[in-house]
């Protein structure tokens, strides 16, 4: 809260100029406000969440069952923990033309820099799945200008997000992704290409920012930074990493005190209580309540500290 400096207009207005930069934007996707204050404290410009994290954390399927709701609310509290500009997977828009314009202002209203909109049917499902169904192409042109023009700043970034490379195969997904640029999206995604070809086919479609995927288990061969930078790409999300990274270690650390009966042997393998608190910036509050921060945290992890 003390530390978060930068305004809604400022995250907007950066990521708007960080697509357009020479360096290639990476976005890991935040799991939780404490997430995204560390993905800034990492020193990355800006960071995803992803509807997949989002109904996994509230143990569901990605198959649409998020309200709109739920879902900005839980995105306004990632970006307000955090100085860097967010994009928000908006599924698909929360229902027709003019739902689409409601949820797109509200997006924008909760200082969220950027959101996309995809052509699946309801029930959606991740785009790495077999048997999507998408939508005509001129229903979902109709939800993109109505997006477009639900935009307060110009400098909201709104993305088409298209399925259907695995469905209509490649060129068909390069010609919607022209008519969604057409109806007024300003960068393209397109989801569950394979390899480089893949990636310069839609390189060559269309002139605006282009945002690649980088989900692992995937149909993607997962390509570094480099190499999407390269092939013309303007940002890279890893949508799920950190949900995966660290589901495995609470099943891990679970096992362990299972098995042992106590989380001694996992005392190394945790985020220290002082890092936590230089994290959270709990030093700063003291200028508000000095009761607050009148405490000593030891700076090394010792076995036995069952803090």
């Amino acid at each position: 809260m003390l530390d978060q400096t930068v305004t809604s207009a400022g995250k907007r207005a950066a990521f708007k100029e960080a697509l357009h930069d020479a360096e290639i934007l990476q976005l890991p996707g935040a799991i939780s406000p404490l997430c995204a204050r560390l993905i800034e404290a990492k020193g990355f410009g800006g960071f995803y969440i992803s509807g997949a994290v989002l109904s996994a954390d509230l143990g569901l399927p990605d198959i649409g069952l998020t309200t709109a709701g739920e879902v900005i609310g839980r995105a306004g509290q990632m970006t307000s923990a955090s100085n860097l500009p967010a994009l928000l997977d908006a599924d698909t828009g929360f229902g027709e033309p003019a739902n689409v314009a409601r949820t797109v202002a509200q997006i924008e209203a909760a200082g969220i820099a950027a959101c996309h909109i995809e052509d699946q049917v309801m029930p959606k499902r991740c785009g790495h799945l077999d048997n999507k169904t998408l939508v005509p192409v001129h229903d979902m042109v109709r939800k993109i200008r109505a997006a477009a023009g639900a935009k307060r700043s110009s400098d909201f970034t709104l993305v088409a997000r298209t399925d259907a490379v695995g469905t209509e195969g490649l060129e068909a997904a390069a010609e919607r992704a022209r008519a969604y640029v057409a109806a007024g999206a300003d960068a393209i995604f397109a989801d569950a290409l394979a390899d480089e070809h893949d990636f310069k086919v839609f390189r060559r479609a269309v002139d605006v920012p282009l945002i690649a995927n980088m989900t692992e288990f995937g149909k993607n061969r997962l390509l570094d930074k480099g190499t999407l930078q390269d092939l013309g790409y303007n940002a890279v999300l890893y949508p799920v990493t950190m949900l995966r990274l660290a589901m495995h270690a609470m099943e891990e650390g679970l096992d362990v005190i299972a098995r042992d009966g106590t989380q001694l042997g996992l005392v190394g393998r945790m985020q220290h209580r002082a890092e936590l608190y230089e994290l959270l910036n709990y030093k700063a509050y003291g200028t508000y309540d000095a009761t607050i921060a009148n405490f000593t945290v030891p700076h090394a992890a010792k076995p036995g500290d069952l803090e």
